[in-house]
């Protein structure tokens, strides 16, 4: 099935292999040629409100990272009209600039927009900003690549 928007949990899990309770995208809502919109509601009640500031839970920066990078694979899943055996799984392969701005609390909503800054070869340059409420939360550049095309490539 080829990802379209908007899109739910159906089609986000027909187009990359997460699943849950590490799945962290719950829709698209826009996707063309350059970029992909995505939302994520952070769960309350997951593993980590307990032992990353018990009593004062914020969502660790490396979850929300995730979501920026799960939301590029579904970008990238697009434009390859899925992830085939030859294509393997997306991988990160590069991570740069990440800037956080603002807490994510559990319960709170966050809308993510990932613009291509340039393909090359198997290797797709994104750049990710995530909002919470029309404000910026993270901004952050990466490298998507699909592991069996990087096997590929001559290192």
């Amino acid at each position: 099935m080829t990802l379209t928007a908007p899109a739910g949990r159906d089609q986000i899990e027909a187009a990359i292999p997460h699943r849950d309770p590490f799945l962290l995208v719950d829709e698209v809502s826009a996707l063309d040629e350059s970029s992909i919109a995505t939302a994520w509601t952070v769960p309350t009640g997951a593993f980590w409100e307990k032992g990353h500031y018990p009593g004062q839970p914020v969502t660790p920066g490396v979850l929300l990272v995730e979501h920026v990078l799960q939301s590029g694979a579904l970008y990238v899943s697009k434009r390859l009209e899925g992830f085939s055996d030859d294509d393997g799984v997306p991988v990160l392969t590069k991570l740069e600039q990440a800037r956080f701005r603002q807490m994510v609390l559990p319960g709170e909503r966050v809308e993510t927009e990932v613009k291509l800054v340039e393909q090359v070869g198997p290797a797709w340059f994104l750049a990710g900003t995530v909002k919470k409420d029309g404000k910026k939360v993270l901004q952050v550049r990466f490298a998507l690549s699909a592991t069996a095309a990087m096997s590929r490539v001559d290192a």
